[in-house]
């Protein structure tokens, strides 16, 4: 299978692209998660639908592959939007399918709604969060069937500005091993890919936590105008998602025409923890939209 990567000027520096297959259909941008985390475990699942179509996968600025500039001012979800357009434009993608996985949702819906670019022909959103406050409200009520040692340790420790030490590191393991990734051992990328993380970029933009959004994005809301989105719309999520399969179908109810799909077997990381019906419906979806 073909691969290609190198580096592409966007706002701020320098950013890192791997590009896989060389298929006649449509072109896929993945949009990783995070912020300030990696394409790679992404990559490590997704690379097999290279087979019908280019795949390009894309360290945002500040973490993985890419330039780490340590200006605060450079996180903020209009930077990132404009990276996205440089990424389309250097690499001549002028049409197009995305995928984003958990931020990369919001990422690809700020993209949709706020540039409404041409050319995109369907997004997939992996394991959504189009709504902080919703998002919040549905950490609220997982983290209230933690056991009660551990409720008490993460509100403690929020409340204390303690979310370094290792009480709310080990109380964090908890949940997510429950709602972020129930595999056991984790994959190695995974750890592979938390050591080419930014927990800056992380910090500034979403907080301490999965479950605690104190940055820059806590106030996301594109609920109001997801109506706006007006091409082929998959949802995805797993059973156990801290994207409750129940806040994804509300999403999904607001962009017309959009399907929905729930990995029964999976939490945050579907595409790692039931990765052959994760490939077949993102394949399946794809190829339902090039017939059109």
């Amino acid at each position: 299978m073909k691969h290609t990567e190198g580096y592409i000027e966007v706002p701020g520096g320098k950013v890192w692209y791997s590009r896989v297959g060389d298929g006649e259909k449509t072109p896929l941008i993945v949009l990783h998660g995070g912020p300030g985390n990696t394409h790679d475990p992404l990559k490590e699942a997704l690379h097999v639908l290279g087979d019908d179509r280019p795949v390009i996968f894309y360290d945002q600025l500040g973490s993985g592959n890419s330039e780490r500039p340590t200006d605060a001012s450079l996180w903020k979800t209009e930077r990132f939007v404009e990276e996205l357009a440089c990424v389309r434009k250097a690499l001549d993608l002028d049409d197009v399918h995305l995928l984003g996985h958990s931020w990369g949702t919001m990422l690809a819906a700020a993209y949709l709604i706020d540039n409404k670019p041409a050319g995109v022909q369907s997004v997939i959103f992996s394991s959504p969060c189009l709504s902080a406050h919703l998002w919040k409200k549905d950490a609220d009520e997982l983290i209230a069937k933690l056991p009660e040692t551990v409720q008490q340790t993460i509100a403690h420790h929020e409340e204390q500005g303690t979310t370094d030490s290792k009480e709310y590191q080990d109380a964090m393991k908890e949940y997510y091993s429950r709602h972020v990734c129930r595999l056991d051992p984790l994959p190695a990328i995974m750890a592979a890919s938390r050591a080419k993380a930014n927990k800056e970029v992380y910090m500034t933009m979403w907080g301490p936590s999965e479950f605690c959004p104190t940055g820059n994005l806590k106030t996301f809301d594109y609920t109001p105008q997801l109506h706006e989105i007006q091409i082929p719309s998959l949802f995805v999520c797993g059973r156990y998602d801290e994207a409750a399969p129940g806040s994804t179908a509300y999403y999904q109810s607001l962009v017309p025409g959009a399907k929905l799909h729930i990995f029964e077997n999976s939490s945050h990381l579907g595409y790692l923890e039931e990765t052959d019906e994760y490939v077949k419906v993102i394949r399946d979806f794809l190829q339902s939209t090039d017939d059109k």
